[in-house]
């Protein structure tokens, strides 16, 4: 049986800590394109094969891309 250190443990919690905060992210991205009323269907639908196709990617270019949004 191997050993389990101090520093297999931190590097556990390292990527799990990682892989709950792309899952968060993706999530955000994804409830916050059908929440918007400014983007039509198209835009959607392209938005959402963006993040299908390249999770990662489509989740940083819609972070950035995306104009904010001003309430009242």
């Amino acid at each position: 049986m191997e050993d389990f250190g101090l520093l297999d443990f931190v590097w556990w919690m390292l990527i799990a800590y990682l892989w709950v905060a792309v899952l968060w992210a993706f999530i955000s991205v994804f409830a916050d394109i059908f929440r918007r009323n400014d983007l039509s269907g198209g835009a959607k639908a392209g938005w959402l094969f963006l993040l299908i196709i390249l999770p990662l990617l489509g989740v940083l270019i819609y972070m950035i891309a995306r104009p904010s949004v001003t309430e009242g």
